[in-house]
C-alpha cells in the first residue's frame, strides 16, 4: 500500500513538473488518478493565468518581430547582442543573447553546459537562479525565443506555439536562436547542450 501511494505521489510530481517546464497539461498518461489530478491541477492553473494576462506584459509587446517567414524565429535578433552557439550533439543552434540584466548572468557564465530535454513546443532544463528584473518577466513566448523560466528556474528554447502561449508565465527573454525552426524542432529526446560564445 506504501510502495503505491509513493507511485502515485510521483507519478503526480512528474506530470506537473512536464506541464510547467514543456506546457504539456493534458497530454499526460490517462487511467490513474493521481496523474489525471495533477493535469487538471496544471490545467486549472494554466487557465487562471491565462485570464491574468489581461493585466500582465506580454512577450510580444516591444518585441521587434518578423512575420513574413514562418520558418525562422519571429523576433528579430538584437542588432548588438551578443552571438552565441549551442551544441546538441552533432547540432548546432546559434542564437543572439539581448542584453537584460538575466542574459548577462548567463553570459557570464559561458561556456557552460545545460542538460535539457525536448516538450511539446521546447527544450527545457532546470538551470542555476539566475538575476531578473521585474519588468523583464512577461506571459508567453514568441517562436524561436530563448527564455529563463523563473518558476523552476528553467533554461529553455520555445519553438512552436506561440499563438497559444500567454497562458505560461514566469517567462523573460534573453534571446532568440538565429537558425529555422526546424532545426531545433526537429531533433528528440535529452542533451547535455553546451553553450559557448560564438566567435
Amino acid at each position: 500500500m506504501k510502495k503505491s501511494i509513493a507511485t502515485l505521489l510521483t507519478t503526480g510530481a512528474l506530470c506537473f513538473s512536464l506541464a510547467a517546464c514543456g506546457g504539456t497539461n493534458g497530454s499526460a498518461p490517462q487511467g490513474n488518478s493521481a496523474t489525471s489530478s495533477a493535469a487538471e491541477a496544471a490545467s486549472q492553473s494554466a487557465t487562471s493565468s491565462s485570464a491574468e494576462t489581461q493585466n500582465h506584459a506580454v512577450a510580444k509587446d516591444g518585441a521587434n518581430m518578423q512575420t513574413a517567414d514562418k520558418s525562422m524565429p519571429t523576433r528579430v535578433p538584437p542588432e548588438n547582442g551578443t552571438k552565441i552557439n549551442m551544441y546538441f550533439g552533432d547540432t548546432l543552434i546559434t542564437g543572439v543573447l539581448n542584453d537584460s540584466e538575466t542574459a548577462k548572468a548567463l553570459i557570464a557564465k559561458l561556456p557552460m553546459q545545460q542538460h535539457v530535454s525536448r516538450y511539446s513546443h521546447d527544450f527545457c532544463g532546470v538551470t542555476e537562479e539566475l538575476p531578473y528584473k521585474e519588468e523583464d518577466v512577461h506571459y508567453g513566448w514568441l517562436n524561436g525565443d530563448i527564455d529563463y523560466a523563473r518558476d523552476m528556474p528553467y533554461f529553455t528554447i520555445l519553438f512552436e506555439d506561440e499563438d497559444v502561449s500567454e497562458q505560461y508565465g514566469h517567462q523573460v527573454n534573453i534571446g532568440v536562436i538565429t537558425t529555422p525552426l526546424a532545426d531545433i524542432s526537429n531533433l528528440k529526446g535529452d542533451y547535455d547542450v553546451r553553450i559557448e560564445l560564438a566567435e
